[in-house]
This record gives structure tokens, sequence and C-alpha cells, in this order.
């Protein structure tokens, strides 16, 4: 899905990886010229690792049938829920269950790891 004027982000969904294969993170992250990037990385199962690279806030949505995990490699991401705001730094992770409304934000460039469902649609539901 690239990015357009409704959603501003840069989303790939094609799986990057194959079983087998190393995936090198960090020169992913060093190479994304984008402030809010997404790359699935690999299939798991029925679940797909994704990479965020963000900066700046994504858009109030949610997910009806799929929870999400958010695991922070470097910088800081703020996950908005309706009435407060988780804060995780680098190894920390977080689980938004499925039919939450939230919003992410980055203050700084944040590098972040996200598993859920293949079938997710990124930007909501």
């Amino acid at each position: 899905m690239p990015a357009n004027s409704s959603f501003p982000y840069e989303t790939r969904l094609d799986i990057l990886h194959k079983p087998l294969e190393v995936i090198d993170e960090k020169r992913l992250a060093d190479a994304c010229e984008y402030d809010w990037y997404n790359q699935t990385l690999c299939k798991v199962n029925d679940s797909v690792v994704r990479l965020g690279v963000v900066k700046g806030e994504y858009h109030w949505h949610k997910h009806d049938a799929d929870d999400e995990f958010f695991y922070v490699v470097e910088g800081q991401l703020l996950i908005d829920l309706e009435d407060h705001t988780i804060e995780l730094l680098p190894r920390q992770g977080f689980v938004v269950p499925k039919g939450t409304v939230h919003r992410t934000r980055a203050p700084q460039r944040t590098v972040i790891l996200m598993v859920e469902n293949q079938g997710i649609i990124p930007t909501g539901n």
C-alpha cells in the first residue's frame, strides 16, 4: 500500500524474507528515508513480523478481530488509548487487544517490531 493523502505512510505488505534467511533489521532501518515506514519482514505461522520506522503520529484506529504486539528496538513509542498513554522504551513490548481504539506516536525517530495476524489491515477497520 503506497503512501497516499489519506494515510501518508509507506506500508509494504510484501513478505521480504523466507524461512531460513537472516533478517538484518538494523540495515533495513538505517536505510529507511521515510518518517512512517512499515515493512513486513517474515511470516511465522499465521502471523507476520513487521519492521516499523516511525516519527510523528499515526491516526486513531482499531482492529476488530486482531491483537497487535509492539516491541521497541530503539527510540520511544507512545501508544495512546482512550483513557491513558503507554510509554515504551527500548526492549519493552505491549499488546493492544483486538477492538481497542488506539494510535501510536513517536516524538523522535523510533524503530519497532510488530507481530500481528497476516491479514490485519494496518490502517484499521
